[in-house]
């Protein structure tokens, strides 16, 4: 299912109260127990012979309905046969019946070849919230969690007769974050997105190549990750993504997906390749990409739903739980993206190839975006000044999916519902008046065209001979070269390898080129021949795949490797960026000097530096030696950077070549470079008394250890140095941890006074968290007093985080040394269920002291701030102390927390209700983890990226956590939101009222 959520649709509900002045009048009445049947009428829909008239469509095009109920229903997922036959997913059973079993598969077919389809068969039914599918050999992949389903027509009577599960395990907890769209890609897979109710998904079926299922194989966890189905091997792979709705690729395999409020997003890197390094902790793979912001402005025509109005009202005066819906912008702004899709047709203006296109379920319209290349990224700029690509009046059209068509058309699949949200978001008071079904006896598939467009011939590419199939690959339409290739892959026919490579060596298109390389992959025939022609070829998009299938070939094949290693001077940035992932499938000295030089051409681009990271499990020891006898290389600050990573993973492997190089590049360095000694010995992080450092000591003869001092005793001199800049006091004291708390007590205390500058105090908190010594409980606690209520935070994570350190905290809370409210109530409660019956104790009869109570009580009890006058530079300055750490306003602070720019229209009483109960209603993306790591530490935050080697959190102040996967023990949500409640401990009604005045006063 699209990403239907209640957020989906809160585009402008601040315009409905302008543009629906009838409803919510008598507003003083408002209750639970009130009927608001008179302000909750039903909208009719509007026919499918008059829908055509409800739409505001770009110059240049026209809208063509080619489908409608009764001949379809409730279209959310599309996928064409080699045929020109569509596949239709009708997710009839939203949003509360999926046990019902209602999802069907419907087949339309247009015989007559006029663009409209006439004839409609149910193909499969009985199915529980289908999602997804895909052909594949004259049947089709449907998903519908927690299955992956093949069903095949074996008669001919346009009715599937079979029905195999080959995968299960994929989740079903959230009907707006099911597993979707089926896509297949240039490598021959059919990919697909996973969205947030993520899963652990094991095969059931043997493929057609025989690979059986091994019983001990464990489930595929893919958390934060897509997938892709090898459909002959029938096997499911983790890939990089992890988008909400929606996913596309585009001519060049490049992959774009959407969330609720981020509706444009780039795939920079393919997991697999950071998976081989578990010792480099890459950042997560999706990049926004939107020039205009992740919820960009959108323009709607229609109105909006009479109980969204409603339940804004409620949810605003605290009478029924829930996040507060609004915009803040009168026009409306992305928040229910879904379906996001690289148009690849001709039948649009040849200038349109390679644009994006969204929809916006909850604002009735159909988004588009130019995508600009950036480096190895994209830029997604905006073209329709204040206005859409298409928008209609009908509250009712619900533009769920796209779909690139045989005849060149965009195709949208309209589910066309009159209400589309999550059931648990409408309050009962509200949920009795509506009809959660409403709709589900209608649909409607719509294509856009060019003003100009003629409808083609019907396509009959399942009768086309393997010779007009590679002929087809170099075609202008995607749909036609991604369905040859499709049906290349299914027939493995090994006559087309000769007329394969002929296509390679002197394809019209480098599309059609490319095309040629996989088609050959995909048939076991990448030969050196042919990769070698391919990474000879002029256009820099050719040679970039071709160095991606040399992973095929390369280790077999010298000339190969000879040319890779000669690429590190290709001129296409992008061809570069690959060469650093596929020379990691290599190892040795050669491919080591190229992996410097690209490190050398591209220091300053951070996703170089994630490319040749990755490739670096092996040969950190080479490289760091290279670029530290480099004497350029030492006098580039960035160049160092890379010596400092190297140095650390070649700490955490230990590998005795890497750390004789390490040892031979210290003892070769000269005593004056101590810039890059100091980014050896800070990566490297042998403490004293370490294995590490006793063998450093040992080879060096002391020297080492005499650098470390050295290092230390600098580092000590600059950190206590007031007349030294900020920042490199910051960087001393971050550099102490390289060594141990014991002979620097009096230096740390001496940081944590009112006298230092925040910074410097924050950094020396946190290099007190890598030392494992009872003294940092003992110094923190002492100097809790002078703490700002920012710091107190971070002090208290770092007290939390290790278990010999709770008891002291307790002690201080129990002597009252510390004030309970100073330490975060989540904290608190996990203690209260902790496994040591001790702290679990004294932290319950903690809590059980301070019980709050009711905190609906609390909302009336601060409800008179609301009378308040309330003063706006005070209201700042509450702001900018207790709410900027993890919220941004007027460039004050950080965006970690959800936009409170977008509660200006709410009203005061919405503030009043988020910042006293922020757990009433919490977005899983907000939601608080514990994080245990293998040295006993406990970190907290929320999952701000995965990949398939780290997980990064992110807490308040946008201070990041990234562990290595290696290093977790434990991972676990709390349930609860990363901001804490309390908050009243530190508002005040007046300071509220200011707050609020603040809030309301931004423009």
């Amino acid at each position: 299912m699209p990403a239907f959520s209640r957020a989906a649709q809160t585009v402008v509900s601040c315009l409905v109260l302008l543009a629906v002045p009838s409803f919510g009048q008598d507003q003083e009445t408002d209750s639970v127990d009130r009927d608001y049947a008179a302000e909750l009428p039903r909208i009719k829909p509007v026919e499918p012979q008059d829908a055509l008239s409800t739409f505001t469509l770009a110059d240049g095009f026209r809208i063509e309905q080619v489908a409608a109920e009764p001949n379809v229903v409730d279209p959310i997922a599309m996928a064409f046969d080699e045929n020109g036959r569509l596949y239709v997913v009708e997710m009839r059973g939203y949003s509360e019946d999926g046990e019902l079993n209602l999802g069907r598969i419907r087949l339309l077919e247009d015989n007559d070849g006029d663009g409209r389809f006439e004839k409609s068969f149910i193909y499969a039914d009985g199915l529980s919230w289908p999602t997804a599918l895909a052909c594949y050999k004259g049947g089709l992949f449907v998903g519908a969690a927690p299955d992956i389903f093949y069903f095949k027509d074996t008669d001919g009577d346009n009715r599937a007769d079979t029905k195999q599960t080959v995968f299960t395990g994929f989740g079903r907890s959230n009907v707006q974050g099911l597993f979707n769209t089926f896509k297949w890609g240039l490598d021959n897979r059919i990919h697909g997105a996973t969205s947030s109710s993520g899963g652990e998904v094991t095969r059931v079926a043997e493929g057609e190549t025989g690979v059986p299922q091994k019983k001990e194989t464990p489930p595929v966890s893919l958390r934060g990750r897509d997938f892709a189905i090898e459909p002959r091997s029938m096997t499911i792979l983790p890939t990089s993504g992890g988008g909400q709705h929606g996913l596309s690729f585009n001519q060049w395999g490049d992959k774009f997906v959407c969330s609720n409020s981020n509706h444009a997003q780039y795939v920079q890197f393919e997991d697999r390749y950071v998976a081989r390094n578990p010792y480099f902790a890459a950042p997560g793979p999706r990049a926004s990409i939107a020039a205009d912001g992740p919820q960009a402005d959108v323009f709607r025509s229609s109105p909006v739903e009479p109980w969204r109005i409603v339940r804004t009202r409620l949810r605003a005066k605290g009478i029924v739980p829930g996040v507060v819906e609004g915009g803040g912008k009168p026009a409306g702004y992305f928040t229910g993206a879904t379906g996001i899709t690289i148009f690849r047709g001709n039948g649009w203006p040849s200038e349109y190839q390679g644009w994006a296109v969204v929809g916006d379920v909850g604002s009735n319209l159909v988004h588009r975006k130019k995508l600009e290349e950036d480096g190895a990224s994209y830029i997604a700029r905006r073209v329709d000044e204040k206005s859409e690509l298409l928008t209609s009046s009908d509250i009712w059209f619900r533009p769920a999916q796209f779909g690139n068509a045989p005849d060149g058309a965009l195709y949208i699949a309209d589910m066309y519902r009159e209400t589309i949200e999550h059931p648990l978001s409408l309050p009962p008071v509200i949920k009795k008046h509506l009809d959660l079904t409403s709709g589900r006896d209608r649909g409607r598939i719509y294509r856009i065209v060019g003003k100009d467009f003629k409808q083609p011939a019907l396509p009959r590419l399942g009768e086309a001979s393997t010779a007009t199939l590679v002929a087809t690959l170099d075609h202008e339409n995607g749909w036609h070269r991604e369905t040859a290739a499709r049906l290349i892959y299914e027939r493995q026919d090994h006559n087309a390898i000769p007329l394969l490579e002929t296509l390679v060596r002197s394809g019209t298109s480098p599309v059609g080129r490319i095309h040629g390389l996989y088609a050959l992959d995909g048939l076991g025939s990448t030969s050196p021949e042919v990769v070698l022609t391919a990474m000879n070829d002029a256009h820099p998009r050719v040679r970039e795949h071709a160095v991606k299938l040399s992973e095929r070939v390369a280790k077999t094949s010298a000339q190969v490797r000879e040319r890779l290693y000669s690429m590190v001077e290709d001129d296409s940035f992008r061809v570069r960026y690959q060469l650093a992932f596929t020379l990691g499938e290599l190892s040795g000295s050669s491919r080591n000097q190229a992996l410097v030089t690209l490190i050398q051409h591209d220091s300053s681009d951070p996703l170089m530096r994630i490319a040749v990271m990755s490739s670096l499990e092996e040969g950190a020891g080479d490289v760091l030696a290279a670029l530290a006898q480099d004497a350029s290389a030492r006098q580039d600050a960035v160049q160092r950077t890379y010596v400092t990573s190297l140095a650390s993973q070649i700490g955490k492997q230990q590998r005795s070549d890497d750390v004789a190089a390490v040892l031979q590049v210290l003892g070769a360095l000269p005593r004056e470079d101590s810039a890059t000694i100091q980014a050896i010995v800070e990566g490297i992080a042998a403490k004293k008394g370490s294995d590490l450092a006793k063998q450093l000591a040992a080879v060096t003869g002391g020297q080492a250890e005499s650098l470390m001092k050295d290092l230390l005793a600098s580092a000590a001199q600059v950190a206590s140095d007031r007349g030294a800049s900020p920042d490199a006091r910051v960087s001393a004291v971050q550099h102490l941890r390289l060594g141990e708390l014991v002979g620097h007590e009096r230096l740390f205390s001496d940081l944590l006074t009112p006298i230092e500058p925040t910074e410097i105090q924050s950094a020396a908190i946190s290099t007190m968290a890598t030392y494992d010594s009872p003294g940092v409980a003992t110094l923190l606690i002492s100097r809790w007093r002078g703490l700002s209520p920012s710091l107190r935070g971070r002090a208290g994570d770092v007290l939390f985080s290790r278990q010999a350190w709770i008891p002291s905290l307790l002690m201080a809370v129990e002597t009252g040394q510390i004030a309970l409210g100073d330490l975060e109530p989540t904290r608190m409660k996990l203690l209260a269920s902790h496994p040591d019956e001790s702290i679990r104790n004294r932290a319950a009869k903690l809590l059980e002291a301070t019980k709050s109570g009711d905190r609906n009580l609390l909302i009336s009890e601060y409800r008179g701030s609301l009378e308040l006058p309330g003063d706006r530079t005070r209201g700042k300055a509450v702001f900018t102390k207790i709410c900027s750490t993890c919220h941004q306003l007027e460039g004050v602070g950080y965006a970690i927390a959800p936009n409170l720019a977008a509660m200006q229209n709410r009203g005061p009483e919405a503030i009043l209700t988020n910042v006293l109960v922020p757990n009433r209603e919490v977005n899983p993306q907000y939601l608080n983890y514990v994080l245990i790591t293998t040295d006993g530490r406990a970190l907290t935050g929320m999952i701000a990226a995965e990949t398939a080697t780290s997980v990064t959190l992110k807490r308040a102040d946008n201070a990041t956590d990234t562990v290595l996967r290696i290093d977790i023990e434990e991972l676990r949500s709390t349930g609860v939101s990363l901001m804490p409640e309390g908050m009243e401990k530190q508002i005040d009604k007046q300071a509220m009222a200011d707050l609020i005045e603040y809030i309301q006063s931004i423009r």
